[in-house]
């Protein structure tokens, strides 16, 4: 069992080819008893986004604030505040910040994707 707020996890770069301004906190893991899925916040700085990738696992994921635009299988689907995202496995994808402050979205994902 865990309750703890979002800020008190300590958020890292995404230090991967093509991220830009990218940071993520693991709110729940394998680390906190969770057997089947992670939950990780994404924050995006403005002008910021995540590489153009693929992976076989699916995602589903819930904007908590700012505007961006979602990249799936080269088409645009903007996203604002409290918009979900549902990322099917093996689809090539992206988000991008498109506005002027950190987009912020929880992105949860089976522990084999984490």
């Amino acid at each position: 069992m865990k309750v703890a707020r979002s800020a008190s996890v300590a958020k890292k770069p995404v230090n991967v080819a093509g991220a830009k301004g990218v940071g993520i906190r693991v709110l729940i893991s394998k680390d906190d008893g969770a057997p089947t899925f992670a939950m990780r916040m994404f924050e995006i700085e403005p002008g910021g986004n995540t590489p153009l990738h693929r992976h076989p696992h699916e995602h589903e994921v819930f904007v908590v604030e700012g505007a961006g635009v979602f990249v799936h299988e080269g088409q645009n689907h903007p996203i604002s505040t409290e918009d979900v995202v549902f990322v099917p496995g093996d689809s090539e994808h992206c988000f991008r910040n498109t506005g002027d402050s950190t987009l912020r979205f929880l992105c949860l994902v089976p522990l084999s994707g984490a």
